[in-house]
């Protein structure tokens, strides 16, 4: 049997190193379908609790959507790709909310950050708020300037592929250095650059309806 000619020292390094890029690869699940233990969350009425908004029932996150806010990871992220499982309640009709990306600063109805929208009919929008930079195909860019939410930019979808209200979807969102692919079931929906490259939380909105959630997961990159 031939045995390997490296020398113990390089075998080992190869080993470490091996091991650290698996570690740094290894999909985390935001949302473990039992609780809400590593988010925290902003609502613009402070009386109003997290548990009346937000709450797991038989592995699936539910949002009421009312007042408006949004739930953010403990954590800091930049670079990963994020898949999220949606939907809008069966029988009930579809509203608006988006999935915050980059949260940084402090926190407001419409935080520093990126937003891969979930709007029904809209999902695969992409938006910056609070002076958060993005850029992307000039036919495609639009600029708001809200009285009640200021003025924010974004680039809208090339194409929109989202399944019936009350079935599920699935986002997946990669977001590396300053660029960013959003997927909808599939199919490539849109992608924009120039987005700032720090490292900030992630986000679920509350902004208007009910939605739901059962899968919110990250593979850093």
């Amino acid at each position: 049997m031939r045995r390997s000619t490296l020398p113990a020292a390089c075998c080992l390094i190869i080993c470490f190193a091996s091991v650290s890029f698996c570690a740094e690869k290894k999909t985390v699940r935001l949302f473990d379908q039992h609780n809400l233990s590593g988010w925290e969350y902003y609502l613009v009425d402070p009386a109003v609790k997290m548990a009346d908004v937000w709450s797991v029932a038989d592995g699936v996150l539910i949002c009421k959507g009312k007042p408006m806010g949004y739930l953010a990871t403990k954590k800091k992220y930049q670079d990963f790709k994020l898949v999220v499982e949606w939907r809008w309640p069966p029988g009930k009709k579809p509203s608006n909310s988006g999935v915050l990306l980059r949260i940084t600063g402090q926190p407001a109805a419409l935080p520093r950050c990126c937003e891969a929208q979930l709007q029904s009919g809209s999902a695969g929008d992409i938006w910056a708020f609070g002076g958060f930079h993005v850029s992307g195909d000039s036919e495609r860019f639009r600029e708001v300037n809200s009285p009640k939410l200021g003025k924010f930019q974004g680039i809208g979808k090339i194409t929109g592929n989202e399944n019936p209200p009350g079935q599920w979807n699935r986002y997946e969102i990669t977001l590396q250095g300053d660029k960013l692919t959003l997927v909808v079931n599939g199919k490539k929906v849109n992608d924009a650059k120039g987005l700032d490259q720090v490292a900030g939380q992630i986000g679920l909105q509350s902004e208007g309806g009910e939605i739901h959630f059962r899968k919110v997961e990250l593979t850093p990159m």
